[in-house]
C-alpha cells in the first residue's frame, strides 16, 4: 500500500489542532510531568534542521509520559524581545513588533509541520504586554526586597525599615553596596530623600554607577556574551568599557545558595562546573595597605594572605576610583592613555589573555604592613574591578601572571619560604629572586600559616578573614527600545516604582529607534511617556514639571528578564490577577526535564535560578530550583561547500587544482551543487550574486569540484537545510526519526540528507506490515511466542532507551523489530496495536493513522504504553557453539532448563562429537551456561 506521508501528516496535524489533543488541564488528580525546551528566539531566518533536535527529543519524552498516564505540561512560547528585531527596525523603519510577529508566524508554521505535541493554548511571548506586566511586577518585588543574611533569604524592605527604626544599623547583617553606620535616632531624623538613598544601598534591584560594555554604534549596553573580540556579536561594532548609572540585580546575594543548589540538580557535570567557576567562591583575607603621602587606603582580597611577606608591588584595575586620586602628575598621561586602551577590551577578553601583560605606573607607593617596605602601585588590565576589591597585592614569586608583570617592569621578586615542600612546589628559576625567610611563618604548613596570618591581620585591625565570590551583580539596564520598560519614575533624582495597579507600563510608540540627540536611550524619543503621580497614569512628556508629572526610566530591561521566569507563567498563562496561582505553582512545581543548549550555562540558567529562589523566598512558589533535570543537546552540523578564488581575480579554480595557485577559500551555497554531488552548477553560481556574474572557471575533467567541510550549520555559511523541504519529501516522521537516528542526543553530528532514504524506507516497511497489498488486513489470531518475543524485546529496549535518553538506539530497535516481523509475515492485532503505540512518540503521524485504521476513535496519544512481560523473553532452547581446542566445530540446540553438567554430558555423547574425540578422553570441559562449550583434548 502506498504510504502517502503528505496526506497523512496534514490530516493529523489538523485533527490535533481541531481537537486540541495536547491541551493540558490543571487536573491535579493525575501525577504531573513538566517537559520544557529552552525559550526560542524567533529569528527571520526561520528554523533549519539543526534547531528541532532538542525539541524532537523533548517531544518524544512528553508523549512517552502521556502514555504512562502523566498529566504532561509541554508548552511553547517565544523570547520575542531582542536586539535583531530592533536593528532591523533601525535599518528599515519597520516596527519591531511587526517583524517579531512575522518571525513567530513563520516559526509556528514550521513547528506545527514537524508535529510537536505542544499545548499551544499556553503560548507566551515576552513582548506581549500581558506577559511583561508580570516581568515588571517581579522587578517591583525585587526593588522592594533586601537580603537578610541572618535568615539567609530575601525579605520585604519593610522589615529592613523596621530594623532601622528600632536599632539603626546595629546588628544588621545584610547584602549591600557600601558599609553604612547610623543609629535609630539618625534614621528617624533623616529626610525622606536620604532614607530612599540609604534603602537603595540594600534593595535587590538597585541603581548604581557600573562599568558596562558600551557599543556606540548600537547605542546600547551589551552583555558579555553579546561581545566577541572587543566587538558586538551583532554587526561587529567596537565595544568600549564605560561607567554609567545602571540598574543592577543583586544576584551576588545568592552566590552561596546558587553554588550549593547545584548539588541537588541532575545536570551535566560540565555545566555545573561552568556555574561553579562563574560563581567563583574563594576564601582568604581582606587586607588594607596605606598609600604613602595619601589618605587613601588600598584594600585587597587575597586567597594567600600567608604570602604577604613576598608582596613587592600592587596592581589596581584601570577602573578603580583610587587611580585618579593617587596618580602623580608626572604619570598622568601614561595612565590616561593606558585606561583609554583598556576601555576597548571587554572583561572576558582581559580574563582570557593570560600571557600578554601590560600596565602603567601611577607614581605612588603603598606600604607593606608586615615588612614596612615601599611597594610601587601599577594599573593593569589583568585586574578586574568587579572581582574582589579591584586591587591585588602582587607576589611575583608565587603567581605566574604577577611574575611575568614583574619581569616586564623590572620589579623585585621575593620568595616566601613557608615549608620545604613549598620551596619545591613554587620555586621560580629567576636570577633576581630573593629568599625571604619569615620567622612569623617559618615551619608552619599552608593551612596553619594562613590561619596565623589572618589572626594577625585582624589583631592589627588592618583587615579580616572573608569569603569572596567572583560573581558580580547582574546589570539590568539596556539603552535600547525593544525591551520591557522599567516601571520606575524619578522624583528629585530618586527612583520610585509605579503602583502595581498601573501595570503594564506599555512600550510607547517612537518615531525612530535610535538614541536621542542628547544621548538618551530611544525611549527618550517618545512623546507620551511621563508619569502623572497624582492621577497615576502615563501622560505627555511635555507636561513634565517635576512636581506632579515626572520622567519615566528610559532604559529597558535586558533580554534575560522575560526568560528568567517564563517556565512559571506556562503553569498559569492567562491569569490576570496574579503571575501564577499558588496551588498551580505547588502542583506543577519544578520543570522535570529541560532540554537546551550549553551556551546558556552562565546566563539564562543562573538568572532563572536566582529569580526562582527569590520568588520562593517571598512565598510565591515552593521550589528553590526551577529545573530538576537538564540535558544539553549537541549540534547538527552542516556540510559546507567552498570554491577557490585566485587572488586578485574573478577566476575560480576547481578543488584538486587549487594547490597550483594563490587562492582564497569562499563559502558557497550548498543549493548550487548538482544533486548530491560535490560538483558546482557554474551557471547557477554566476546568477547567485552580482559580483559572481562574470566569474571564470578552471575545471578538472570538465567539472568544477567544490571543497566540502563539516561545520556549524549557519545561514552565514550557506549550509543550512530547510526542514520544510525535508518534511515535503520524506515527511515529518522521517525528519523526527532521522534526527534521533544520527547519534546520541548530547553529541554533535553531521547532517547528510542522503541518509533520510533509509529511515523513509523503514517507515514504508512499518506501514506495509498492516496491509496485504492495497488492503488493510490485521488478524485477530493469537500471536506465536516468536511474535511476542519480538514485541517484548522491543518494549524492553525502548523503555530503557527513552528513560536513558538513548533515542538513537530506539530507532535502530524499531528497524530490527519491523524487519523480523516482516520476515515472519506477522499481521496479528495483538502485536501490531502495541507496536503502533511504541513507535508513536517518535513518528506520531503514521501511528495515528494506523491506530485509526485499527478501529480506534480516540487518539493514540493517551493509550497506555505496552507493559513488558519477561516470560516472552525466556528462551525454550539455547544454541551452544561447541569449540574443541579453541576452534568451533559445530552447534547444538539444547533445552534452556538443563544444568551445566547435563549440557556437558549431552555434548560429549552427541554423534558429531565422536569422530572428533577419536576415542580420547577430554582433558577439560568448560560449559559457559547458556553461552558456549569449550573442550580441550
Amino acid at each position: 500500500m502506498f504510504y502517502d506521508h503528505q496526506q497523512i501528516e496534514k490530516k493529523w496535524q489538523k485533527y490535533w489542532e481541531d481537537n486540541q489533543t495536547y491541551k493540558t488541564s490543571n487536573n491535579t488528580d493525575k501525577p504531573k510531568f513538566y517537559v520544557l525546551d529552552m525559550f526560542p528566539y524567533p529569528s527571520g531566518a526561520g528554523l533549519h534542521v539543526g534547531h528541532p533536535l532538542g525539541y524532537i527529543a523533548s517531544d518524544i519524552y512528553a508523549r512517552y509520559k502521556r502514555h504512562q498516564g502523566f498529566n504532561v505540561l509541554h508548552p511553547v512560547g517565544y523570547d520575542s524581545f531582542g536586539l535583531p528585531a530592533e536593528q532591523y527596525a533601525i535599518q528599515t523603519g519597520q516596527h519591531p513588533a511587526v517583524t517579531t510577529e512575522e518571525n513567530i508566524n513563520r516559526y509556528e508554521e514550521q513547528l506545527k509541520k514537524i508535529g510537536f505535541s505542544f499545548d499551544w493554548s499556553r503560548e507566551v511571548r515576552t513582548s506581549d504586554a500581558s506577559y511583561y506586566k508580570w516581568t515588571q511586577w517581579i522587578f517591583i518585588e525585587l526593588y522592594h526586597s533586601w537580603y537578610n543574611k541572618n535568615t539567609d533569604k530575601a525579605e520585604s524592605i519593610d522589615t529592613l525599615i523596621k530594623h532601622f527604626e528600632e536599632k539603626g544599623t546595629e546588628g544588621l547583617n545584610a547584602n549591600q553596596n557600601d558599609e553604612l553606620n547610623f543609629t535609630a535616632e539618625e534614621w528617624e531624623k533623616a529626610s525622606d530623600l536620604d532614607k530612599e538613598d540609604i534603602l537603595l544601598n540594600y534593595r535587590l534591584a538597585y541603581r548604581a554607577e557600573t562599568t558596562v560594555n558600551w557599543c556606540p554604534a548600537l547605542g546600547t549596553v551589551l552583555a558579555n556574551d553579546e561581545v566577541k573580540d572587543g566587538k558586538s556579536e551583532r554587526g561587529g561594532f567596537p565595544v568600549f568599557q564605560k561607567k554609567m548609572m545602571q540598574w543592577s540585580m543583586r544576584i551576588s546575594a545568592y552566590s552561596e545558595r546558587l553554588l550549593q543548589g547545584l548539588n541537588t540538580l541532575d545536570w551535566p557535570q560540565p555545566l555545573k562546573d561552568a556555574q561553579e567557576y562563574w560563581i567563583g567562591k574563594s576564601q582568604g583575607a581582606q587586607v588594607q595597605f596605606q598609600v604613602e603621602g595619601h589618605d587613601e587606603i588600598v584594600e585587597v582580597f587575597t586567597t594567600r594572605p600567608d604570602t604577604i611577606f613576598g608582596a613587592t608591588f600592587m596592581v589596581l584595575a584601570p577602573e578603580n576610583p583610587l587611580v585618579e586620586a593617587i596618580t602623580t602628575e608626572a604619570q598622568k598621561m601614561e595612565v590616561d592613555t593606558y585606561i583609554e586602551e583598556t576601555s576597548k577590551k571587554t572583561e572576558r577578553d582581559r580574563m582570557s589573555d593570560v600571557k600578554n601583560v601590560s600596565g602603567a605606573f601611577t607614581g605612588s607607593y603603598a606600604v607593606n604592613p608586615f615588612s614596612g617596605e615601599k611597594m610601587p602601585i601599577y594599573i593593569s588590565d589583568y585586574v578586574l574591578m568587579g572581582y574582589g576589591t579591584g586591587a591585588v597585592m602582587a607576589v611575583p614569586a608565587h603567581d605566574e601572571r604577577d611574575h611575568r608583570f614583574a619581569k616586564k617592569f623590572n620589579l623585585t621578586i621575593k620568595k616566601v619560604v613557608e615549608t620545604e615542600e613549598d620551596v619545591q612546589e613554587k620555586s621560580f628559576d629567576s636570577k633576581d629572586s630573593v629568599c625571604v625567610n619569615s620567622d612569623f611563618l617559618n615551619g608552619l604548613n599552608y593551612n596553619d600559616a594562613k590561619s596565623k596570618i589572618i589572626s594577625e591581620i585582624e589583631n592589627r585591625r588592618i583587615g579580616h578573614g572573608t569569603t569572596n565570590y567572583r560573581q558580580r551583580d547582574a546589570i539590568f539596564s539596556r539603552q535600547r527600545y525593544w525591551g520591557e520598560p522599567v516601571p520606575v519614575y524619578y522624583k528629585e533624582g530618586m527612583p520610585y516604582t509605579l503602583p502595581v495597579s498601573a501595570l503594564p507600563l506599555e512600550l510607547p510608540e517612537v518615531e525612530k529607534y535610535l538614541p536621542t540627540e542628547d544621548g538618551d536611550p530611544p525611549l527618550g524619543n517618545a512623546k507620551v511617556f511621563a508619569w502623572d503621580e497624582a492621577n497615576q497614569k502615563v501622560v505627555s512628556t511635555d507636561l513634565i514639571d517635576d512636581k506632579t508629572i515626572f520622567p519615566l526610566e528610559l532604559s529597558t530591561m535586558p533580554g534575560w528578564a522575560g526568560s528568567s521566569w517564563y517556565f512559571l507563567r506556562y503553569m498559569d498563562p492567562n491569569d490576570q490577577e496574579v503571575f501564577i496561582k499558588k496551588e498551580l505553582a505547588d502542583y506543577w512545581g519544578q520543570v522535570d526535564l529541560y532540554i537546551g543548549g550549553s551556551e546558556h550555562a552562565t546566563g539564562h540558567l543562573l538568572y532563572s535560578r536566582f529569580w526562582n529562589m527569590f520568588l520562593k523566598d517571598r512565598g510565591y512558589i515552593t521550589h528553590d530550583e526551577p529545573f530538576q533535570k537538564l540535558i544539553n543537546q549537541g549540534m547538527i552540523l552542516g556540510m559546507s561547500a567552498f570554491v577557490y578564488r585566485i587572488d586578485g581575480t574573478n577566476q575560480y579554480v576547481s578543488k584538486n587544482l587549487a594547490g597550483n595557485y594563490q587562492t582564497q577559500k569562499i563559502h558557497v551555497d550548498v543549493s548550487l551543487l548538482k544533486g548530491t554531488s560535490d560538483e558546482l552548477d557554474t551557471e547557477a553560481f554566476k546568477t547567485w550574486r552580482p559580483d559572481y556574474a562574470d566569474a571564470e572557471f578552471i575545471l578538472e575533467d570538465g567539472k568544477y569540484i567544490t571543497d566540502r567541510e563539516v561545520e556549524k550549520m549557519s545561514k552565514s555559511k550557506y549550509n543550512v537545510v530547510n526542514p520544510d523541504d525535508i518534511c515535503e519529501e520524506y515527511g515529518a516522521d522521517g525528519l523526527r526519526l532521522y534526527e534521533m537516528f544520527l547519534g546520541p542526543l548530547e553529541q554533535s553530528k553531521p547532517w547528510n540528507t542522503q541518509g533520510l532514504s533509509g529511515v523513509y524506507g523503514f517507515l514504508k516497511k512499518f506501514w506495509n506490515l498492516y496491509f496485504n497489498g492495497d488492503t488493510f488486513e490485521v488478524s485477530d489470531e493469537e500471536p506465536t511466542k516468536a511474535e511476542y518475543k519480538v514485541l517484548h524485546t522491543l518494549i524492553k529496549k525502548v523503555v530503557y532507551d527513552i528513560e536513558n535518553f538513548s533515542f538513537n538506539t530506539s530507532v535502530s530497535s524499531f528497524m530490527i523489530a519491523v524487519n523480523e516481523l516482516q520476515k515472519i509475515k506477522c499481521n496479528k492485532r495483538n502485536i501490531l496495536e502495541p507496536l503502533a503505540v511504541i513507535i508513536s512518540p517518535y513518528a506520531p503521524h503514521i501511528c495515528e493513522e494506523l491506530w485509526s485504521l485499527l478501529g480506534h476513535e480516540e487518539s493514540v496519544e493517551f493509550e497506555k504504553f505496552p507493559v513488558l512481560n519477561e516470560e516472552y523473553l525466556v528462551e525454550d532452547e539455547i544454541e551452544y557453539p561447541v569449540s574443541v581446542n579453541g576452534r568451533m566445530k559445530f552447534k547444538i540446540s539444547l533445552p534452556a532448563q538443563l544444568s551445566a553438567k547435563e549440557v556437558e554430558d549431552l555434548v560429549i555423547s552427541d554423534e558429531k562429537m565422536q569422530p572428533i574425540l577419536e576415542g580420547k578422553t577430554p582433558k577439560k570441559i568448560i560449559v559457559v551456561h547458556h553461552r558456549i562449550v569449550n573442550i580441550v583434548i
